[in-house]
Formats: C-alpha cells, sequence, structure tokens
C-alpha cells in the first residue's frame, strides 16, 4: 500500500505495533478547522492584498494544490476579546432595552466577517459553521453592560430570538449557520471583554424554555451545542443533558481545552451516548507547555486525543492574528492565530496549530468514520485512524513526543509496514486497503 513517506528498515520486533481496523467504527467525522473571528476577517480584508487574500484562503479551505481543505469553522455572534472593539448586535442609541429586536443588526460585520466566511464557502461549499455569542446585549443583563453579569430572566425570550436573527441574518448573506451555543465560556466572567455567566440551570431555563422550542418550530435549525467551555467541569453539561425539557433540544456537547483533561469527554458520551462531541476552541500561544510542546502536543491534544474521545469535530482558536497576537480589545495578550499575517506586507506565516490541523483535514474528509486503532499513548506515541467515506482510504495519525526517533509498525488486514518517526514529530499515512475477499 502507498504511504506518505518511505518505510523504514527497521526490524518489526523493536518497533511499537499498530494494528488498525477498518471493522470497527466510532463516530462519524464533520471537519477540521479554526474560528473566523473578527480580528482575523479584519487582518485578512484590510491587510493583505486580493491577490494575498484569494491565495491564502484557496490555502486554508480549498483541496487542490497546497490546499489543507478546511471544513469546519466558527463565527462570534457580537464582539469577542479578539475584536477591535465591543459591540452586540443590538445595541439602541439610547441604551434603553429592546425586547422587540428594532435595533438588530449585522451591519458591524458586513465589511469583514460576512465576505470572508463567504468567500470560504465558495471555495469550500462543504464548510460548516457554527456561531457563538460572548455576551448577550447589555440591556438584557444585570450588569447593563457586555462586561460580565448574568442574563436576566425576564429577557430569555429576547435573547433566544437574538440568535435566531443572527441565523437569518446570516443565512440571507450566504452563510448557513448549522449550529450555536448559548453562550462561550459560560462559567467565566471575564474584567475586560465581553463576557456572561450562564450556569447549567439558566441554559437549561433557556434551551429548554425558549431557543428549543422557537427552532422547533421553525423546523430547519440551527442544532443546538451546550456548554462550550472547559474539560474540568463535565458536571455542567450533564446537567443540562440530564434537563427533561433542556435535553432534548441538544444535540451535542462543545468542549474548550484550557482546562481539566480530554478524557472528560468520554463519560459524557457514554452517559449520552446519542449526543455528539466537539471541541469548539483550543488557542495556540505563548504559554507552557504550549510553547515547549510545538506541534506535538497540539497534534496530540487536539487531532488524537479530542477524536479518540468522541470529538466530530475540531476547532482550533483565530485562524490568523497578526505579527503582535492581536488586534484583540482585551483578553488574551499571548494568543497565537493558526496563521499569522504581517500587518505590514501581508506576507504569511504557518503557525503549530496549521501544520497541526493540515495533518487531520488535508488527508480525513467530512462524513469520514473514526475507526479502530491500538493505542500507544504510554510511551510516547498516539495516533487515531479514519477510514474516508468517498473512496475508502485509510488515514492513520501518529505523534512521537519523545525526545527520540520512535518506529512503528502499522497493520491492517494483511498489510504491514515499518516507519521512523524523528524525534518530537508528526506522521499522517494514507492507504487504501484491499478488498475484503469472502
Amino acid at each position: 500500500m502507498a504511504v506518505s513517506g518511505e518505510a523504514a528498515e527497521t526490524a518489526t520486533d523493536t518497533a511499537t505495533s499498530i494494528e488498525v481496523d477498518t471493522g470497527t467504527r466510532y463516530q462519524r467525522m464533520l471537519g477540521f478547522g479554526a474560528s473566523i473571528t473578527d480580528a482575523s476577517a479584519w487582518l485578512i480584508r484590510k491587510k493583505m492584498t486580493p491577490e494575498q487574500r484569494l491565495a491564502l484562503l484557496q490555502e486554508l479551505f480549498g483541496r487542490s494544490g497546497n490546499g489543507i481543505g478546511l471544513e469546519f469553522t466558527r463565527l462570534t455572534i457580537g464582539a469577542s476579546d479578539f475584536s477591535r472593539h465591543h459591540y452586540s448586535l443590538d445595541d439602541p442609541p439610547d441604551g434603553r432595552p429592546d425586547p422587540q429586536l428594532q435595533h438588530f443588526s449585522i451591519a458591524p460585520n458586513l465589511d469583514d466577517v460576512v465576505p470572508v466566511a463567504r468567500e470560504a464557502l465558495r471555495i469550500n461549499p462543504r464548510l460548516q459553521v457554527m456561531a457563538s455569542p460572548w455576551s448577550a446585549p447589555g440591556w438584557m443583563k444585570d450588569s447593563d453592560s457586555l462586561i460580565k453579569g448574568k442574563l436576566r430572566p425576564e429577557y430569555y425570550d429576547a435573547f433566544a430570538r437574538y440568535l435566531l436573527k443572527y441565523v437569518d441574518a446570516y443565512a440571507a448573506e450566504g452563510i448557513p449557520i448549522f449550529a450555536l451555543t448559548v453562550q462561550n465560556e459560560p462559567d467565566y466572567e471575564p474584567a475586560d471583554y465581553p463576557g456572561m455567566r450562564l450556569n447549567a440551570p439558566a441554559r437549561a431555563r433557556l434551551i429548554g424554555d425558549h431557543l428549543g422550542p422557537l427552532i422547533a418550530q421553525r423546523g430547519k435549525g440551527p442544532l443546538i451545542f451546550d456548554w462550550d467551555h472547559n474539560w474540568d467541569k463535565p458536571q455542567e453539561p450533564m446537567a443540562v443533558l440530564s434537563d427533561p425539557a433542556a435535553g432534548p433540544h441538544v444535540a451535542a456537547v462543545a468542549w474548550h481545552c484550557y482546562g481539566g483533561e480530554v478524557a472528560a469527554q468520554s463519560p459524557v458520551h457514554e452517559a449520552f451516548p446519542g449526543k455528539d462531541a466537539y471541541m469548539t476552541e483550543c488557542s495556540d500561544g505563548t504559554w507552557e507547555p504550549v510553547l515547549s510542546g510545538g506541534l506535538p502536543l497540539q497534534a496530540r491534544e487536539l487531532i488524537v486525543q479530542t477524536t479518540r474521545h468522541w470529538a466530530r469535530g475540531v476547532l482550533f482558536w483565530n485562524l490568523a492574528l497578526d505579527e503582535k497576537g492581536g488586534p484583540h480589545a482585551g483578553g488574551c495578550d499571548t494568543c497565537i492565530g493558526v496563521v499569522a499575517i504581517d500587518s505590514k506586507t501581508g506576507a504569511v506565516t504557518r503557525n503549530n496549530g496549521y501544520y497541526a490541523l493540515a495533518h487531520a483535514s488535508r488527508f480525513v474528509r467530512q462524513d469520514a468514520y473514526r475507526i479502530a486503532s491500538t493505542a500507544t499513548a504510554d510511551d510516547g506515541l498516539d495516533n487515531v485512524a479514519f477510514q474516508n467515506s468517498d473512496d475508502g482510504s485509510v488515514v492513520l495519525i501518529v505523534v512521537n513526543s519523545n525526545p527520540q526517533p520512535r518506529t512503528v509498525a502499522v497493520s491492517q488486514q494483511d498489510r504491514r509496514f515499518n516507519y521512523t518517526l524523528p524525534a518530537s514529530s508528526v506522521a499522517t499515512f494514507r492507504w487504501t486497503p484491499r478488498p475484503r475477499h469472502l
């Protein structure tokens, strides 16, 4: 079988065995990608020439040539920390409550996020777009501000309608939103950028009594993903999924990587096997252990382990930031985009997140199944396998986190090969299995 790389001559008995079993299937994949934040879209639109912009978007979302085929992205509903200023999509001039949403407008997105997302969809019509709010409009909150505070219960209905007005406005711009979360990181109130605390009982009431029934009446989606926060509090999504009113309206749990361990995804899946899992945010950055862990750390945690623990899709955070990790208005000043765009020249630098994503997105296509493969994490080798639905090809991603080269002996049916991975490296193998003979 053809392999992306040359087979090593190392003897099999010195290698770590990985057996791939196409007969055992797990979740069906939606895709890999990163978020088109306000900062990302603004840089792509305003700091690149048309030629640079098209080349970058074709590389990120296309499959021909050097395209890495990203098929999943996330947008922010209103401002996040990676916006140039703070805003919601319903900011009345007088600051007074607007429960009828007469001042709702996506005008702040029309010059950057909308055209970039639309162009990404033109390049890859299979691109799946989800969206998350960082805060309800300030007038809906007990803080009367985008900063901190909780959603007032009397505005649950207005907020549900606000989210669906966003979905419909984006659909009118040619950008279908297939899924929503009701709040980014609902267990955190940042001090200097939009955020909102929305605990499990509040999310259950918002979803069960308002947003879920509204979507059911529409009969056309979007899906609702709960949580959109870290691995360290799995009891939060469990509580919403257990709620008799909210649970039936929730399609999946969305996870972030900044606290806890990725294994937390599996007990939630086992308790609610009918609900999907997604990794919806994790940022590259200049902090430890991300800085020293580099590419192997990101590939191991965010590609291999998230999917081994049932994630159907994986999203890194900012698709693009500038050479200083911006622009941003509060929040993270040590984050790095999947790519960096030089704000003076438009030149592109590809960061570790780019290569971690590309090892999966370039080879694992939408609707592929994760399939069984021998777990090898105890010796610093991690792997995950998939089988594409379109052509039957098998993809195996192997991460070597060791400071020394390591050899793997891969088998699938009667096919075998050895390969030596360099120290601290990632390798992707792709082959077409022989047909089974009855």
